[in-house]
């Protein structure tokens, strides 16, 4: 990552590399400790649950860990105590859900708004068109600041267009953090201001 980094201008300091284990073993989850990397995200909540809370992963100093799947509401709790990130929110009634979830649990996790950049039906996250007015509710009924955007380009689509729309919508907002990027378009993603790149295949190879 730091060679791509610099290969567009970019100090590798700002650009965060999280460590996607969404169905690795735990052996593969200690390799990448030993090695050094602190920050993992996961795709689903009881995975993550026995990857890291039922292994004391979880404990090892300086980790961050991010929930980078969709999430389902009765799952609020569960996350908002687990994760320190969470990267999919993406609807009003889920917004609901963290607010009461983070009064139980004693803790509001970071939230990134994930935006659903190709329109793609099957796919989660904000509309384009309908990002404003949710980050508007976010920020005035539900007293909620994101910290910033997440994306996933199309699979077979140039994903650069998606990224320079993510980075310009971030700006716009006032929002620090974008999450875009992953094994096969990372440099695209530093290139257009990435702060944080998911890879797992590049890490790990095929998933165990």
């Amino acid at each position: 990552m730091a060679r791509a980094a610099a290969t567009v201008g970019r100090d590798p300091a700002t650009v965060t590399l999280t460590a996607v284990t969404k169905t690795q073993k735990v052996s593969a989850l200690e390799q990448a400790i030993a090695a050094g990397l602190r920050v993992f995200g996961e795709n689903r909540v009881q995975e993550a649950q026995s990857h890291w809370a039922d292994t004391g992963l979880r404990a090892t100093p300086g980790l961050s860990l991010h929930l980078i799947g969709a999430l389902q509401t009765n799952k609020a709790e569960e996350a908002c105590a687990l994760f320190d990130v969470i990267e999919t929110l993406d609807r009003p009634k889920l917004g609901d859900a963290l607010v009461k979830a983070a009064q139980k649990a004693g803790r509001m996790p970071g939230l990134l708004v994930q935006v659903n950049t190709g329109s793609e039906p099957q796919k989660a996250g904000v509309l384009p068109g309908d990002l404003p007015g949710f980050l508007d509710d976010l920020r005035e009924r539900l007293k909620l600041e994101p910290q910033g955007l997440m994306c996933i380009p199309p699979a077979g689509h140039a994903p650069a267009p998606h990224f320079a729309w993510l980075a310009r919508e971030a700006r716009r907002h006032g929002l620090a953090s974008l999450s875009m990027g992953m094994s096969g378009d990372l440099e695209a993603a530093i290139h257009h201001g990435a702060t944080h790149v998911r890879v797992g295949s590049a890490l790990f190879g095929e998933r165990g």
